[in-house]
Order: C-alpha cells, then structure tokens, then sequence
C-alpha cells in the first residue's frame, strides 16, 4: 500500500473514532506511520490565565515502547509550553508555518526557536529530525499541533524528514482537524449535559467524569489485553466505553437537591431514593440506537451492583422495571459475572476517584488509602481480576489523574 493509499484509508478510519482523546492518540499514531517518524508528541491550544498555551495530550516513543513489558503503554511528562517563537512547537501555532528540522541540534543561526536538550537528557532518547505541523480548521482556527520526531529510512536509520512527508502530513492533518474539531464539539456537548448533573450533585463535576472515564478505559484495555481481544475490536470498544463511562452518575438529575446536596450521611429511607439514580439514568437509554447507548444503559444501571450480590439496583421486573426484592425485603443484587464488564469496571474507577476526591461530607483520602481499600474491597465490592487489573494500570490511571486536576 502507498503512502498515499494509506492516507486515504487513515482518513476513513479516524472519521470512525467520537472520543476526542482517543482521536488525538489515533491521530499521533497514524501520522508517525505515514511519515515512519520513530517518536512524536500532539499538542492541543489551551486560553487559561497565563494566556494561550500548547499542552501537550499524547507523547509516543517507538524505542522506548521497545523497552518496556508487553501490553504496557509508555507514560509521559505533563507540560505546557506558550504560543511564542521560543520553541518550535509554539513557532508552528503562532505563525500556522509548518517546521522542518533536519538536526535540532545545528539549527539555522536565524532560527528564532531554539531546542532544549533537557529533554533528551530526562528522557535519555536523542531527538534529531523533526517535523511540526499546525492543526487546523477550515475556518483557520488553531487546535493545536503535532510534532514528529526522528524520520526513519528503509533500513529503519534515522533521517531528516523529506518534502514529501511535508505535503503528506500537511494534508493529513487537515482531515485530521476536522475530524478533531467534530470530536471537540461532540465532548462540550457531552460535557454541557454533565455540568447539568453538576448543578444538581456537586461531586459530579467535568474533571470527575473526565477521569473515571479515563481510568475505566485503561482498565478496560488491560483486560482485553489479558482477554486477547483482537486490537481493532479493542479499539472500538474503547472508543464507545470512554464516553458511555461519562454517564455513569447522569441519573443523578432526577433526585431532589435535599437529598443530593444534603452535608451528611443519608438516612434508610433517602438512601433508597438516592440508589433510584441507577434507574433514571438508564432509562435515558431505554431505546439504544448504538453500541454507545447500550455500554451508556449499561454503565448507568450497574456501576453500583457489587460482586458479592449487596449492591443495588440488582435484578429488575421485566413489565415494571422496578427492583426485585427477596422475602425478606432485601434487593436481589446481581453477582459477580451477571454484573456486565462495564459496570464492574466503573464501580472500581468510580470508587477510586471519590475516594480521592473532596466531598463537602469528608477530606480526600490519602493515596495510599485509598489503595488499601481498593485492595481491601476485592472479592465483595469489586471484581478481583479488575482489581488486579487496576494495580496493573496504575501508573496510567495517576497520570490521568494528575490531567484532570479539579479547577
């Protein structure tokens, strides 16, 4: 397949993916393929009060992949760098000029960028090559950029990148902009009915959802990665679970502020109103028209099911949709694998983060902590593959962590 046949298919495929982080590590992914760029890292524009900045989304690194176990992913510094032409990225977002640098360390004398070999000592990878090209729409808005590094030949030796990866990039991202730019609408949307449940539940605010979501996905991926999934049905999955996982507290809309915004300890009988929130929120998806709706369906009804049986809502009346109560008057909770994947994956994410998280009811708890209860909970809360699984991901779960702080 040409470089040219590859780009057309790339443009097709990245049209598949919704989720805009996935898009952004796709879009990284697929541009080091065509332009055979052994590293490279994707940028996005940020306004915050130090003005526009670039912080950085994904890093890849293809030798330092090398290095690490199978299955596991490369972790990255979280950065930020300003729009200027102090660096080579915020060259490219200042002036829209694509940059093309065949040595970074023997730049032009008139280069008004420099390169800071910090980095390749942090990192202990050499940066060479490097090309960087601005992301943006058609309406000329800037949505960041992406940058790769160290263009391999045939042989797989490090070279400059030729004007042909120019034009391919280039073009490439183009597409890519505007697939991205769909993708950003589509998260503010979702994001918009989140801040709804925010208004009502305090807790739920956009960086919580943003990192259950996250930390659901890594969880998820390790899974199928012991599971054997095949990549491209992983893939798909991952795409629909990181935005069904958003909804997983959206039913929280339909309860009364008095027992949602309440600053203490629910009693019996407000904790029955509040478990309805599994019910209201599923039934926003009553009639899935995609695999999106069904994981949301799912997510919603059983993030709260707990693996020995005491969750809730447990098993429901198929004409009225209510809860099924033993004899004794106790919910039938569902049990271990009758709980779906989905729902047993964000019961332990969701935890984690509250755990973490200040309440108006509690201080976060220390890390450590909350740890400890996530090991200590396995085999009755939790599913304890996930758990395992959990500890398995964690690095990745704390670096998202540290990327959605709460503002």
């Amino acid at each position: 397949m040409t470089k040219l046949e590859s780009l057309f298919r790339l443009d097709f495929e990245i049209n598949q993916i919704q989720d805009f982080d996935l898009l952004l590590e796709r879009i990284l992914l697929e541009a080091r393929k065509v332009a055979r760029a052994d590293a490279g890292s994707i940028y996005v524009k940020l306004e915050d009060s130090e003005g526009a900045r670039l912080a950085i989304k994904y890093a890849q690194n293809d030798t330092q992949q090398k290095k690490l176990p199978p299955g596991q992913k490369l972790i990255y510094s979280i950065f930020s760098i300003p729009i200027d032409e102090k660096s080579m990225s915020g060259y490219c977002a200042l002036t829209s000029a694509l940059v093309n640098v065949p040595d970074v360390y023997r730049l032009p004398p008139d280069a008004p960028y420099s390169y800071s070999s910090s980095y390749d000592m942090v990192s202990g990878y050499k940066t060479t090559s490097t090309l960087t090209v601005p992301l943006k729409t058609t309406d000329d808005k800037l949505l960041g950029v992406i940058q790769m590094i160290n263009a391999t030949d045939e042989a797989g030796t490090w070279c400059p990148f030729s004007q042909a990866d120019e034009q391919l990039i280039s073009h490439f991202a183009r597409n890519a902009a505007m697939v991205l730019q769909r993708a950003y609408m589509n998260r503010v949307m979702i994001l918009r009915m989140i801040k709804l449940s925010e208004l009502r539940d305090p807790k739920e605010t956009g960086p919580h959802v943003n990192r259950v979501a996250g930390y659901a996905v890594e969880i998820y991926d390790r899974w199928a990665y012991h599971h054997k999934v095949p990549e491209q049905e992983r893939e798909k999955f991952k795409d629909a679970f990181k935005i069904g996982a958003m909804f997983h507290d959206v039913g929280k809309v339909a309860i009364s502020d008095l027992i949602l915004k309440k600053p203490a300890r629910f009693t019996h009988e407000e904790y029955d109103v509040m478990q309805r929130h599994t019910l209201y929120g599923a039934d926003l998806f009553v009639d899935p028209q995609s695999p999106l709706d069904i994981i949301a369906r799912d997510v919603a009804l059983n993030h709260h099911e707990n693996w020995d049986g005491t969750g809730y809502p447990g098993w429901l009346d198929p004409t009225s949709k209510e809860p099924i109560k033993n004899n004794q008057g106790k919910l039938m909770g569902k049990k271990g694998e009758e709980i779906p994947l989905t729902g047993r994956i964000v019961a332990v994410a969701d935890v984690f983060d509250a755990l973490c998280s200040k309440r108006v009811y509690k201080d976060p708890w220390s890390k450590e902590a909350a740890l400890t209860e996530i090991r200590h909970l396995a085999g009755t809360k939790f599913d304890p593959e996930l758990v395992e699984i959990f500890f398995e991901a964690l690095p990745h779960i704390e670096h998202i962590q540290e990327s959605y702080p709460e503002s």
